[in-house]
């Protein structure tokens, strides 16, 4: 069972096609995973040089610094078992670089990220910044970051996992076999759009000395051709469905990302089925009926909302790993869920999607499919295993802590 599960996780990720590199060969075959057990009995068996790896660590803020101990700890076990070592850097981002330099996305940060061979994120962001501007908050330097590391498409896959199909708000005839994957657009549109800005107008719509606050959503054709074309190659690598979504009733900029998408359709991806759906409707379709989806691809604030939406599909946010990756360079691997200041040193959060987004860091970030396999393997046992934190758990069954489940993650490797 253990062999079956992980295989159904790895073949959803692997068909996800995040390196970019095989996104611009086309036709490129997914990487394909040994089972894991075989991944284990190899890096047992074989002597293996070790390999030594740069790593941008972004501890992050709220639970941030416990799951990343957690995610750290897994990945360097894995790591010695197939003969690598990572080298690890902090890269303060968000609000823990606004508490030590005073602003959320320091130089010297951005530096170290892009000089890695890959950048681990936990989360950042909490109430206490709330009231700083907005340009200092710490969410500008996720943004930052992202716009710095040039990585313009973030793909957040919601799988079920078999053992978790109970601990989903929806029923099980709903949510059993889901498997979606969302591509979405993550340096541009309305979250970086110019201009911007609160101010103060004389006159705005029959309201005089008003505060008014704008921004701009704007997409170039170049920016839709090279997020439809990561949408397009994804589809193609998983059941070749691919659904557009717009909001092409409405807005000039989704007339034109429709235009876009569709041509790329007709002239470079006949094979592909493509579908367009207006996001309100989308966000509904989800709900009622997530199996129809396969790969979804659309813009920077639709897919912030889409993909949260399909992530609860699986039970937790806390069990989802992303990818941001540019065309070249280091790429940012990240769970898909908040900070949780709330629950911060409680030692009650759930560091099950930051281990798979060290994972997912190793399989496409690094190349290092095996110890992929090791950890995706170990998360499996572990959940196989009865081992539940408070999100997942269902009523009655045992509470792990997030220092417990890492151990937990650690004896199944």
């Amino acid at each position: 069972n253990t062999d079956t599960h992980v295989s159904t996780m790895a073949a959803t990720l692997s068909a996800s096609s995040l390196s970019m590199k095989s996104v611009h060969m086309r036709g490129a075959q997914p990487l394909r995973m040994a089972t894991p057990m075989r991944a284990f009995s190899r890096s047992r068996v074989v002597a293996v040089s070790a390999k030594e790896y740069k790593i941008a660590i972004i501890p992050g803020d709220g639970i941030g610094p416990e799951i990343m101990a957690v995610g750290k700890a897994v990945m360097e076990e894995a790591g010695k078992m197939h003969g690598l070592t990572f080298k690890y850097t902090d890269a303060p981002i968000g609000g823990q670089a606004i508490d030590l330099t005073g602003h959320p996305m320091p130089e010297e940060s951005l530096k170290i990220c892009q000089a890695a061979d890959s950048c681990l994120m936990s989360a950042i962001g909490g109430y206490k910044w709330d009231t700083l501007p907005g340009h200092l908050r710490p969410e500008q330097g996720l943004l930052g970051l992202r716009a710095g590391l040039k990585a313009f498409a973030n793909l957040r896959p919601a799988v079920i996992l078999p053992q978790l199909i109970d601990a989903s708000s929806l029923k099980r005839e709903i949510v059993e076999g889901t498997d979606i994957m969302v591509v979405r657009e993550l340096t541009g549109g309305i979250y970086f759009g110019q201009p911007k800005g609160i101010e103060t107008r004389a006159e705005y719509l029959g309201w005089k000395d008003v505060r008014v606050g704008y921004n701009t959503m704007i997409y170039c054709e170049p920016e839709i051709e090279r997020i439809a074309r990561v949408g397009f190659e994804t589809a193609r690598k998983r059941k070749g469905k691919l659904c557009s979504v717009d909001k092409a009733n409405v807005l000039d900029v989704s007339q034109l990302w429709r235009e876009v998408v569709t041509r790329m359709g007709k002239e470079e991806y006949p094979d592909v089925e493509l579908t367009h759906m207006y996001v309100d409707n989308c966000a509904m379709q989800i709900i009622r009926n997530p199996k129809q989806f396969d790969t979804i691809v659309t813009g920077n604030i639709f897919g912030d909302i889409l993909s949260d939406a399909a992530a609860m599909l699986t039970g937790s946010i806390g069990m989802l790993p992303s990818a941001s990756v540019p065309s070249e360079g280091p790429g940012l691997f990240e769970p898909v869920h908040g900070s949780a200041p709330d629950i911060a040193g409680q030692d009650v959060a759930n560091p099950f999607a930051m281990v798979l987004s060290a994972a997912m860091m190793l399989r496409y970030g690094l190349n290092e499919a095996a110890a992929a396999d090791t950890i995706e393997a170990a998360v499996i046992k572990a959940l196989d295993a009865g081992v539940r934190t408070g999100d997942i758990a269902k009523k009655g069954e045992k509470v792990s802590g997030c220092k417990a489940t890492g151990e937990a993650i650690l004896k199944s490797l």
